[in-house]
């Protein structure tokens, strides 16, 4: 994200005390950290993929699935939004986040022990004895997330995201070895589940050693109830999200089988993790930047157009990827035990490219302070997408995935709308950006489909899965440089890598709480 660093020059009356240069390097440093980070975590979790999915089955992964479909809203609320209220709070005091600390850790506990008493209830539902101590376990997982949130967002509103790097990646690392040893043990399921508690878990002991942030006793009259409200809105509107993007596999799990909802969660999966890390490492600078540029509302315009840009330049890619040759990619991924996965991949596809347009303008509302209009939006949209499940639910998983990407292409205009007024940000800026990146991966899906015919002749899906890759993100990248003219966009990001390991010592920005 080389030339961001330009939206935040001369800014530095609006920083509380930050000055232009550390921001400008702490942003493109950032931006270049959680990028590698996630690169790195996105290879990590596909090699882990591939493993699990040959060790296990997909009733395996399907069984799991159900207990966090119906658990999952309680993870929404893990950190009831306080971790937002921290980073975008333009001023914070040890004591207010302390206050926050606590109340993280009390909710975390509450959590654990309501999803310990819905677990009966929720194996009931599914008629699946095994997931009553399923759902136990992974309740722990809200007390352990509740121990860390604060922590994170430190990390996060400070800007140090080198450290938040490391614990990340430790901890996906080791939460992966522990499940892929328990999967060659034989205990099947249970290896999905401690992986996800175990990642948790270490990553909240990880934030507790890079902050080295001891939280004080709770005290009275520290003036948190506007990050209360803050968070709380934050909070409704993601328990909503996560309504919306569930029922799903609720439905599929209730009507249609462990089976089919391991294979439709195997391909929902595969693109959504890539756009989630993606989402993560822009986002994780992103936020934190807007925050602090939240008075200056040119340079905050001018800086989330060139995220938003950089965003779609690398997520387009995937949900072009998905359409042109999926059965490649669900073969290399997951095997040939997968093959029905193929087809639903396809149909999700444009959910991909739906979410990365609508996705960054969480960050522009969020930024401003205008969680209540994040919250309308969301509550506007989610009955749409659970109309677009409930009409192809007849159809089975395929069905499903069709309402699910006409649903998502049918709000994509009005949220990007809404969530811009207010700003300056126009629509001719949002078009503009959008057709750069969609020119240049339209052009380098036509150059694919030239060369398809001498592709396929390729017998192993490996080498033939390189070459398509290589074809397709070759052309959008060239295309993107000197057709859309963005080359030196990316000479100047190349320069901040070349200089970055002169720059990292330097002007390090901190919060009052450290």
């Amino acid at each position: 994200m080389g030339t961001l660093q330009e939206s935040v020059a001369g800014a530095e009356a609006s920083l509380g005390g930050i000055t232009q240069t550390n921001l400008k390097r702490s942003a493109t440093r950032g931006a270049l950290i959680s990028l590698a980070a996630q690169v790195g975590s996105f290879v990590i979790r596909t090699v882990s993929v591939m493993i699990l999915a040959r060790l296990l089955t997909p009733k395996d992964f399907g069984l799991v699935g159900m207990a966090s479909a119906a658990t999952g809203a309680l993870s929404v609320i893990k950190d009831a939004g306080l971790g937002w209220a921290t980073v975008q709070s333009a001023d914070i005091t040890d004591a207010q986040t302390s206050n926050l600390f606590w109340i993280n850790l009390g909710l975390g506990m509450v959590l654990a022990g309501l999803c310990l008493l819905l677990s009966p209830a929720i194996a009931t539902f599914y008629g699946v004895p095994a997931l009553l101590w399923v759902n136990a376990f992974l309740g722990t997982s809200f007390f352990l997330n509740g121990a860390g949130a604060q922590h994170r967002a430190i990390l996060q509103r400070n800007m140090r995201f080198g450290l938040l790097a490391t614990v990340d990646i430790s901890a996906l690392t080791l939460s992966i070895l522990i499940a892929v040893g328990m999967a060659f043990a034989g205990y099947r399921y249970w290896a999905l589940v401690a992986m996800n508690v175990s990642q948790i878990g270490i990553g909240a002991a990880g934030t507790w050693l890079a902050t080295r942030w001891i939280p004080s006793r709770p005290q009275r009259g520290t003036g948190i109830r506007s990050m209360l409200m803050f968070g709380g809105t934050v909070t409704l509107s993601n328990i909503i999200s996560y309504v919306a993007f569930n029922t799903d596999k609720v439905l599929l799990g209730r009507f249609w089988g462990a089976e089919t909802l391991g294979i439709y969660g195997r391909a929902y999966s595969l693109p959504n993790a890539a756009n989630e890390n993606l989402n993560t490492a822009v986002s994780a600078v992103a936020f934190p930047a807007l925050s602090r540029l939240q008075k200056d509302p040119a340079r905050f315009r001018d800086f989330f157009l060139k995220g938003y840009g950089l965003f779609l330049s690398l997520i387009m890619p995937i949900a072009f990827a998905c359409v042109l040759f999926p059965e490649d990619i669900t073969l290399v991924m997951l095997g040939p035990k997968w093959h029905a996965t193929a087809r639903i991949l396809r149909w999700l596809a444009p959910t991909i490219l739906a979410l990365g347009l609508i996705q960054p303008f969480a960050w522009v509302m969020l930024a401003v302070g205008r969680a209540t209009r994040s919250f309308s939006i969301v509550l506007a949209i989610a009955p749409v997408m659970i109309l677009g499940y409930s009409l192809g639910l007849p159809w089975g998983a395929l069905g499903v995935a069709g309402g699910f990407s006409i649903s998502m292409a049918v709000v994509v205009v009005p949220v990007i709308l809404l969530a811009k007024r207010g700003t300056l940000i126009t629509g001719f800026d949002v078009l503009k950006t959008v057709g750069r990146p969609l020119g240049a991966v339209t052009i380098a899906a036509a150059v694919f489909l030239v060369c398809r015919g001498l592709i396929v002749s390729i017998q192993s899906s490996f080498p033939r899965l390189l070459v398509e890759t290589t074809i397709l993100l070759g052309v959008h990248m060239l295309t993107l440089a000197f057709v859309m003219k963005q080359k030196a966009v990316y000479q100047a990001l190349l320069r901040e890598i070349r200089l970055w390991p002169f720059r990292k010592s330097q002007n390090q920005i901190v919060s009052p709480v450290c």
